[in-house]
This record gives structure tokens, C-alpha cells and sequence, in this order.
């Protein structure tokens, strides 16, 4: 029984093959092949709820080990990751809990999605995302956590982009997809730190090498993780990619940002548990992030006049306050208020089609007076406190200037110093011209100019002849004159261009970045 945990993941992820190549192939499509999908996605995704909630019992009657290994995945020297699957405590728990959820709502989308036009897609989607989520809440290895964060993250990707025919819809995936990348990035390092810190990535044995690593270091692979978990779960200053997520079908607004994946921030939060404890200042960061998220989101739901959008903001605000409970150590109160909050979420957003009809008559909480006589402030609200083109001025800009000089200096740099070619060179029209080309003789010159070099050599050699020619012309053969003065001003613009230059906050970033990589 105890390898039962391995189906869990297994079940969706063959459904999500079997729909997915059977559409590719044709014989998945239209109505008539609607009912063959659902029973697919439904039946897989209900044997994993059934596996999950055996687990869960054996775990409750004490039988489960604390993990399991099935088998060796990759191995390259002493560096091995392992394919294990954790049977005991928070993880089965929640697992179980996610597999319910998961049953309810690929059920609910058989009725939902009818006759759309996108209707297999969807369920290869889903259950991929199930497969994803139950391999990153079960896992026993960093790596695997990884594999699942990342496939979720791009299932995300492709519901909110449902509608790729939209323009809004594919825009917001897209902007989706990239402000997670920053998750992903701490994830990795975090992983690698782990690596290096204690030769493994198990989570089990992470948490029991804790105490012999420095504050320093614990901080910092704290802090690496926390990144990731912050951005996954839309917390200050990430808050705003989860509303524009709200594109996509109503039941992947309930699964992925009302139920399950908005919680796996929280979730690694809970793996992370004695890193963490080991890290105070990383503690107080998560707790004032979480409450500043908390207050954010109620205070731009207030203003929220869509369903959904009011409902995310609601949920940015419980996530907020999930975050300030682990912050301050009240681990076992956020396990009880994310499951409770997963469930009502879940809930809410599955019924926001008909909630307009279910609440009639039902009078509307009135708002503070301190808020509902301030004009100003509600207008600062409605904006949502500008928050997204604020982090686009102090975060997107300087990347995308930065990726303009990079890409400035490799094509005017690099690739003339190593021969890159340019656009079909040139649109070569003959056998002749390509073997001019390729020796570096210009045979139809009709300037006085030396012949042109390809290559590393040959341009180095062009180059040298034309510098040695220039300072015979200008310094030898006409002595020092106005030439050189003017030489001396053009290098002095350039020394100041390039300190003005190194001035910028895009390069200020990268050098911190680059010292506190140093320095570790």
C-alpha cells in the first residue's frame, strides 16, 4: 500500500496523454467525442481522489513511513535525484484534499464546457495540471516539486489563454507566464543552495541538515524560496498578475486561483518549515508582505464592480493572511485556514454564474464611512494604487534597457569579432560570391579599401592594417595636429558616456546582484 502514492500523480498524467494524442491525431473532435473525453479526464482524475483518500487513511492510522522512494530518476557522479513521494503528516493531507477538489470541478466542467469549441484541450489541460499539482504537493524532492510548480505554471499559462484568438487573453497569459518566471528563478537557486549547502535535494533531509548551516546562509536560501512562493501566490508586489488571470473558463479560475495552485506558495512555505524557523529576518519579511498584501487586496476589491474580480481580490487577501500566519509561526492555524479557504473558494467561483441569481434580495455590506466618503482614495482604489505600472517602471524598464545594450553590444561587438554572418550573407546570389565569401577576398572592390576578412583572423588582420594606416595617415605622415586634439575631446565624451552610462539603476541593480553573488 505504501506505493499507492505513486498512482496518485500517474492517473491524470496518462489521461492528460491519451486525450492529448488521440486530439492530435483526429480522432478526439467535436461534440460527438465530448462524452469519450470527459469519462477519460473524470475517471482518472477520480482514482487519484481515491488513492489519496486510502493514503490519507493508513497515514491517519498510523501505518505510513515518512516518504518513499520508487526510484532513481538521474544520477551524474555523486549528484543523484531520487523519485520519492512523501506518505506522512500536511502533504497526504492536503493532497487528498486537492484530489476532492480536483474530481469536483473536472465534473462540473463536462456541463460547463459543452459544445465549446475548445472543449478536449481544455480536459488535456486539466488533467496535465492535476497530474502537475499532486506531484508538487507529494513529492519527497526538491527537483520534483520543481517539475510540478513549472508544469502547473504552464498550464496557467494555457487556460488564461483559452481564448487565444483574444488579444487581452493572450496578452495577459502572457504577462502571467513571465512574472511567475521570477518565482522560478528563486526556485532554482533555492535548489541549487541546497545543493551546495548539504549535497542534496530531499526535502526530509534539507530540513534535517538545517541547524548546521549559518544565519547568513539560511537566510538566504530562505529567501530564495520565499521569492518563489511570494510570486506564486500574488503576494506584495506581485499582487496584480492573479486579476488579469481571470480570463480563462470560470472552473480553471476556481481550480488554479481559487482552490489549489494560488496555494502552493503557502504550501512550500510548510516544506521550508526549519529553514525557515532558522531565519527570523526572512520570517518578519513574509509576515510584513502578507499583511501589506492583505490590506491591498481588501481595500481594491472594495471597488471591484465583475464577480470574479471582486472574488480574487478576496482571495489575494486570505493568501495575504495566510502569509502573515506563517510569518509569525502559527503554522498549524494556517494548515486549518488554507484548507478551509481552498474549499469556500472553490466554491465561490464555481458559482459565480448563478450568484447574482443566489443573492438576490440579499442587501450588500455597507462600506466604512471613512471609505465611503473619500473620494480620492476611492479613486486611488479603482486604479488599484498603480501598483503594476509602478513595478514596470522599477523593474520592467531597466531589464528591457539592459537587454537593448546587451543586445547593441553582441551585434555590433560579438558577432563581427567572431564572423557571425549576417542575414543570409547578404543574399548571396551565386556559386562564385559564396566562395568569395568564404576565403575573405573581395574580388569586384572598386575602393581603394583593403580587402575584407571573415572570421576571427581575418578581421583582426583587416583591422590591424586599417588602424596601422590610420595613425600613419593621421600622426606620421601629418605630425601632431588638430587631429589629435580632437581625438583626445571624442575619448573623453566616450569615458563620460560610458560612467553616465554605469550610473543607470538597471546596472546598479546588476552589480549588487553580482556582489551579493560574491559575497555568499
Amino acid at each position: 500500500m505504501n506505493y499507492l502514492v505513486s498512482f496518485i500523480p500517474l492517473f491524470p498524467f496518462l489521461a492528460a496523454i491519451i486525450i492529448g494524442s488521440l486530439h492530435l491525431f483526429g480522432i478526439l473532435e467535436g461534440e460527438r467525442c465530448e462524452k469519450t473525453t470527459a469519462r477519460i479526464a473524470n475517471y482518472a482524475i477520480g482514482l487519484s481522489c481515491l488513492c489519496a483518500l486510502i493514503l490519507l487513511t493508513t497515514d491517519l492510522l498510523g501505518q505510513n513511513p515518512d516518504s518513499i522512494r520508487v526510484g532513481e530518476w538521474l544520477q551524474v557522479d555523486d549528484f543523484s535525484i531520487s523519485l520519492s513521494f512523501i506518505t506522512h503528516g500536511f502533504s497526504v493531507k492536503l493532497a487528498a484534499l486537492f484530489s476532492v477538489l480536483l474530481f469536483i470541478v473536472t465534473r462540473f466542467s463536462i456541463n460547463y464546457l459543452h459544445r465549446e469549441a475548445g472543449f478536449h484541450r481544455f480536459f488535456f489541460v486539466l488533467s496535465l495540471f492535476s497530474a502537475a499539482m499532486l506531484m508538487l504537493v507529494l513529492s519527497a524532492n526538491a527537483v520534483g516539486t520543481f517539475i510540478g510548480w513549472e508544469i502547473a505554471g504552464l498550464c496557467s499559462y494555457l487556460l488564461i489563454a483559452y481564448m487565444y484568438d483574444r488579444p487581452t487573453a493572450a496578452h495577459n497569459a502572457t504577462r502571467v507566464f513571465i512574472t511567475n518566471r521570477i518565482g522560478d528563478a528563486g526556485f532554482i537557486a533555492g535548489i541549487s543552495l541546497c545543493y551546495f549547502y548539504f549535497h542534496t535535494t530531499d526535502w526530509l533531509e534539507i530540513n534535517s541538515f538545517t541547524q548546521q548551516i549559518s544565519d547568513n546562509q539560511a537566510n538566504l536560501l530562505a529567501l530564495c524560496f520565499a521569492v518563489a512562493a511570494l510570486v506564486k501566490s500574488a503576494q506584495f508586489p506581485f499582487t496584480p498578475w492573479v486579476a488579469r488571470a481571470m480570463e480563462g473558463p470560470t472552473p480553471s479560475s476556481a481550480i488554479f486561483y481559487g482552490a489549489v495552485m494560488i496555494h502552493s506558495g503557502v504550501y512550500l512555505l510548510f516544506l521550508i518549515r526549519p529553514i525557515l524557523e532558522h531565519a527570523p529576518l526572512v520570517m518578519a519579511l513574509i509576515a510584513i508582505l502578507g499583511l501589506f498584501t492583505a490590506i491591498y487586496a481588501y481595500l481594491v476589491g472594495l471597488t471591484q464592480t465583475d464577480i470574479k474580480s471582486s472574488l480574487i481580490f478576496a482571495t489575494s487577501a486570505q493568501l495575504g493572511l495566510l502569509f502573515l500566519e506563517c510569518g509569525l509561526g502559527w503554522w498549524q492555524f494556517a494548515a486549518w485556514h488554507l484548507c478551509a479557504h481552498a474549499m469556500v473558494r472553490a466554491y465561490q467561483f464555481l458559482t459565480a454564474p448563478s450568484l447574482l441569481v443566489n443573492v438576490a434580495n440579499n442587501p450588500i455590506k455597507p462600506v466604512p464611512p471613512i471609505l465611503a466618503n473619500n473620494s480620492r482614495f476611492y479613486t486611488y482604489a479603482l486604479q488599484r494604487f498603480w501598483l503594476e505600472p509602478v513595478s514596470d517602471w522599477i523593474l520592467t524598464r531597466p531589464l528591457l534597457c539592459l537587454a537593448h545594450d546587451l543586445s547593441y553590444f553582441d551585434k555590433h561587438i560579438i558577432d563581427p569579432l567572431m564572423g557571425s554572418p549576417a542575414p543570409a550573407v547578404r543574399a548571396i546570389s551565386s556559386l562564385a560570391q559564396a566562395e568569395e565569401q568564404k576565403i575573405g577576398a573581395q574580388l569586384n572592390n572598386t575602393d581603394d579599401t583593403f580587402a575584407q576578412g571573415s572570421g576571427l583572423a581575418g578581421k583582426l588582420t583587416q583591422w590591424t592594417a586599417s588602424l596601422l594606416n590610420w595613425f600613419e595617415t593621421r600622426f606620421v605622415l601629418r605630425g601632431v595636429s588638430k587631429d589629435a586634439i580632437d581625438v583626445g575631446r571624442q575619448l573623453g565624451h566616450i569615458a563620460n558616456r560610458v560612467e553616465t552610462n554605469l550610473l543607470k539603476p538597471r546596472y546598479l541593480v546588476l552589480f549588487i546582484f553580482i556582489t551579493l553573488l560574491v559575497a555568499f
